[in-house]
């Protein structure tokens, strides 16, 4: 029994999606590109489209009326303009592709700048909108190209932009014609940065640096060769000097690199912890000192660069109680 009904609203909602496609889209997410074509587009009479239709029938009872020739034919051609632009209208949004979406991550609070490219189809397409909520943007296309929507990112985590609506009013503001879409995208939100935070948390702060030379990147010494040693290591012009092999030796100082640690931040609420912890890696970052990103679930070894911030600042977004 339960199959059927499951067998019969899968039916049900393959044929709704074919004759009424714009109401299963609201729920169905789409991979891109998507190409607006005759079935997505929509188009109504602008608020000044219906004053300009009540309008010219009210010239055209007067023409009639008065059996005004040159009314008449002032009536006529305003509607056959007026009638003309809806073909424009529509000509504006038809084939055009959304060819795919890009965005950098943002911090919590900010605003997340989501880039949306088209295609254009060699046709320039003027007075365009695109809108995401309450976020709206208005722009020209007069060949590919790429429109900036900032959308507000609340909440850490994966932020999904939701139904984008692209719309326009072109020519003459008669009549609106617009499509949905609902991309299969999301985009990653990093924590919200602590307005002041505490200085580093540097590792060992009260005893002294010390040299690690097992696994360094700052050359220490040379050194006899011994069997097993990387091969990478070995110093071949200064082995060529002395006519025997010397290996690279290398040094890291330790006690000096900060380690991230929510488990040391007690007394404050969980959200707390992880905007204290993104606010530390940007300042590690800033003045270039080495950090390590310990988390009940994820270990980053200390180090420095965009791509450690990356994945530091990902696993603080994707941290448990993220949005999804």
């Amino acid at each position: 029994m339960n199959a059927s009904a499951a067998s019969l609203k899968t039916r049900l909602f393959e044929a709704a999606e074919l004759r009424l496609p714009a109401l299963t889209r609201l729920k169905r997410v789409e991979a891109l590109p998507v190409v607006l074509d005759r079935r997505r587009i929509y188009v109504l009479p602008t608020r000044f489209g219906l004053m300009l239709s009540v309008l010219l029938l009210v010239m055209l009872l007067g023409a009639l009326n008065y059996n005004n020739n040159p009314a008449l034919l002032l009536t006529c051609l305003l509607a056959a303009a007026a009638y003309q632009s809806v073909f424009t209208a529509f000509g504006t949004l038809n084939r055009l592709q959304i060819h795919a979406l890009r965005a950098e991550p943002c911090h919590a609070g900010g605003e997340l700048e989501l880039g949306i490219h088209f295609h254009t189809a060699a046709r320039a397409r003027h007075s365009l909108h695109v809108s995401a909520g309450a976020a709206q943007i208005g722009f020209d296309l007069d060949a590919d190209g790429a429109a900036t929507l900032r959308i507000p990112a609340p909440h850490r985590g994966w932020l999904r932009p939701g139904r984008l609506r692209v719309s326009s009013e072109y020519p003459f503001g008669l009549f609106q014609v617009w499509s949905w879409i609902n991309p299969d995208f999301a985009a990653l939100v990093y924590p919200r940065l602590e307005a002041d935070p505490p200085p580093l948390p540097y590792a060992g702060a009260t005893s002294p640096a010390f040299a690690d030379r097992v696994a360094g990147d700052e050359l220490a010494a040379l050194r006899d060769y011994q069997a097993g040693d990387p091969p990478r290591n070995i110093a071949w012009k200064a082995s060529a000097r002395r006519d025997e092999l010397l290996v690279k030796e290398f040094e890291t100082l330790r006690g000096h690199e900060v380690v991230l640690d929510p488990a040391t931040l007690r007394g404050l609420a969980y959200e707390a912890r992880i905007s204290r912890l993104a606010a530390w890696v940007c300042m590690a970052e800033t003045r270039r000192v080495p950090y390590a990103l310990r988390l009940p679930d994820v270990r980053i070894e200390a180090g420095l660069g965009d791509a450690h911030r990356h994945a530091c600042l990902r696993a603080l977004a994707l941290a448990p109680g993220a949005a999804p």
